[in-house]
């Protein structure tokens, strides 16, 4: 008589060896919920963003709101700030993603998950979704202080949601950086501050007046700029309505930014596995 002998499936990280035959989506749902639910467990590292963002908006239109009737040609400043407020969170919290990655790698769990058969890709796209949904979170609240401000935005809640749906690419997109820098410099400092150097570029763009009314170097600068496109689709989205050029513009510039980061950040993750 033969015994059947079952052996244990063995586990790392939390991950089995059936893991080799899961489809590629479901290993991103799994990471990004866990990295969803690590950011969670630290508010301090969500509500700055949040803060920020809504600090901008209400300042921007406190100071310059009566001063736009003479450039936007009754257009809502509203309308025309709010975007740049949701950039602005976005930059702030990007560092989120970089810091979880930094501590998966202080931790040792990182070094782990590389042992199992989860897929590259997954790995790097479950903290930069994680990081976009908080940023989708975060410019929501914005949207609701905008509203009780008075927007009124000219393609109605279907709108709003497109627009969250950019905030969802540049999160994607700035999140997709700053872990390749976490994983390049393995230094929390290095990663915290990496965010705030791309700060100048929501400042190299139509910031607070229409591209057409720049000049000079600045002008050619915001021409350059990919902000100076997402911020058109979204300013489109809220003051004018639907304008397919711009937004297409505005979509598919965002794409590329989020191709080139996720090449840098999986780059970047090569260069750390062959280091060691």
């Amino acid at each position: 008589m033969t015994t059947a002998v079952i052996r244990p499936t063995q586990s790392i990280a939390g991950y089995t060896s059936a893991s080799r035959k899961m489809p590629f989506l479901v290993q991103v749902w799994m990471m990004s919920r866990r990295s969803l639910v690590t950011m969670f467990r630290d508010p301090a590292a969500i509500i700055p963003g949040l803060i920020l963002g809504v600090f901008f908006l209400v300042i921007y239109e406190a100071s310059l709101g009566g001063a736009a009737q003479f450039f936007l040609r009754g257009q809502s400043y509203l309308g025309f700030i709010l975007p740049l407020s949701v950039i602005s969170t976005a930059l702030s919290g990007a560092g989120i993603a970089g810091q979880a990655v930094i501590r998966d790698i202080d931790s040792g769990y990182f070094d782990k998950l590389l042992l199992t058969p989860i897929s590259r890709a997954a790995l790097l796209l479950a903290p930069m979704i994680a990081a976009a949904l908080v940023l989708v979170l975060q410019s929501s609240a914005v949207v609701v202080v905008g509203i009780l401000l008075g927007l009124e935005p000219a393609t109605g809640w279907l709108g709003v949601l497109t627009l969250l749906g950019y905030a969802l690419l540049i999160g994607v997109a700035l999140a997709g950086l700053i872990v390749g820098i976490a994983l390049r410099t393995n230094s929390a400092s290095a990663t915290s501050g990496a965010s705030f150097l791309f700060f100048p570029l929501t400042f190299l763009t139509a910031t607070f007046t229409p591209k057409e009314l720049l000049t000079g170097w600045l002008k050619v600068a915001a021409q350059w700029n990919p902000i100076t496109y997402i911020l058109e689709a979204c300013r489109s989205l809220l003051n004018i309505g639907w304008e397919p050029q711009v937004l297409f513009t505005g979509l598919w510039v965002s794409l590329v930014v989020c191709v080139i980061t996720f090449a840098f950040a999986y780059f970047s993750l090569r260069a750390r596995t062959q280091r060691r």
